[in-house]
């Protein structure tokens, strides 16, 4: 069992994905910069993100959307309200494989930041499995400072 300084319960109290949902496992590395991240979940029957009980290669954008959440959790102060970023773009994807769920490996999923400011952050992701590159590509992330449905958000 890998020991994580980040584990699958601190990620999970942090971004908005709850249950299966939460797909990461959790953070293997990470700096200012970027992100690597570890996940199973794709061998998961139950992984609610299989359709006709298949997972797509695709689906791998949603793994790195979640690494891209954590990434900005983890630099956030503590003791502040979490920002809310939402995937505004993703540019450039290759997929290099059909399917995740026929992966045995576990999926390392890396993000790094390419550029950003308090509104909008581009990063650059990728999934790999022993080395092995299976979808890479870019994503814009829009950030909201305070969350959907808050007295603070409410005009």
């Amino acid at each position: 069992m890998t020991s994580y300084e980040f584990d699958r319960d601190w990620i999970a109290a942090r971004i908005p994905h709850a249950g299966s949902m939460c797909l990461l496992d959790g953070v293997v590395s990470h700096d200012e910069a970027s992100i690597r991240c570890r996940a199973t979940s794709h061998r998961s029957d139950d992984n609610p993100l299989r359709n006709a009980g298949r997972l797509g290669a695709a689906v791998g954008v949603e793994y790195a959307a979640q690494a891209m959440a954590v990434h900005g959790a983890i630099l956030q102060p503590p003791a502040t309200t979490p920002s809310v970023g939402f995937l505004a773009s993703v540019r450039g994807v290759q997929l290099h494989t059909d399917r995740l769920d026929t992966i045995d490996a576990p999926l390392e999923v890396e993000a790094t930041r390419l550029s950003g400011n308090d509104t909008t952050i581009l990063y650059r992701f990728s999934v790999s499995a022993e080395g092995r590159a299976l979808l890479d590509g870019r994503a814009a992330v829009i950030i909201s400072p305070e969350l959907p449905g808050s007295p603070e958000a409410t005009p």
